[in-house]
């Protein structure tokens, strides 16, 4: 059976990077092959793109970081996404293309259509789509609160103002209006394990929906 690209995506402190894990603890128990990953990042090269990308104090114009995100994901489709997905491996990613056209397009670019064109267009040629995309919400004063209490060094999106990350939500909504069969909304302003079980009945009907009949 080919294998299934799962995707997190949403703002800062939504919880993608707890419910990602808790996806593949519950993906392992039940016996399937799992490769976790995240964006920017992913291999080596994209670690380091990461890095210059968050930390590096570099103030790039927008298409230049565009493209340094698509690179760093060039990297990371090319030698772990796409062989795992050749592997039969259910690859789950935190973040992919919807958060470059979410911060990039809607919150850098302010919807400008040349910059979200161009990301469309980027994306298009990375050779793999996401299957499934859960999308969490979560109120921005409750992931202050996260972000906060977590108590780590502020990367540069997280740092942006307040008008940048009201346009990061718009932005993530529109993607989940345009992609309804892909994207699917999760309210993430609840305890984990009950938003890890709303994930995990939804991965565990696709998968015995691709399974086919016993």
């Amino acid at each position: 059976m080919p294998g299934l690209f799962i995707t997190f995506e949403g703002g800062e402190g939504a919880g993608k990077s707890t419910q990602a894990r808790l996806l593949e603890a519950h993906l392992r128990a039940a016996g399937h092959d799992v490769a976790r990953t995240r964006e920017p990042g992913g291999t080596p090269g994209a670690e380091a793109l990461r890095d210059f990308l968050l930390f590096g104090g570099h103030d790039l114009s927008l298409r230049a970081e565009i493209m340094v995100h698509f690179a760093a994901r060039c990297d990371h489709v090319d030698r772990l996404i796409r062989p795992a997905l050749d592997r039969g491996q259910v690859v789950i990613c935190d973040r992919f293309v919807d958060s470059t056209l979410a911060y990039q397009g809607y919150g850098l670019g302010q919807g400008d259509p040349q910059i979200l064109d161009l990301i469309q267009a980027l994306g298009a040629r990375m050779g793999v789509v996401p299957d499934m995309t859960f999308v969490l919400g979560l109120p921005r004063t409750r992931a202050l609160a996260r972000l906060t209490a977590r108590g780590q060094r502020s990367d540069r999106y997280e740092a942006a103002d307040e008008a940048f990350h009201a346009r990061v939500a718009d932005g993530f909504d529109a993607i989940a209006r345009a992609a309804p069969g892909r994207c699917l909304p999760i309210p993430a302003d609840r305890p984990a394990d009950a938003v890890a079980r709303d994930i995990a009945a939804r991965v565990d009907a696709c998968l015995a929906s691709r399974s086919g009949p016993a």
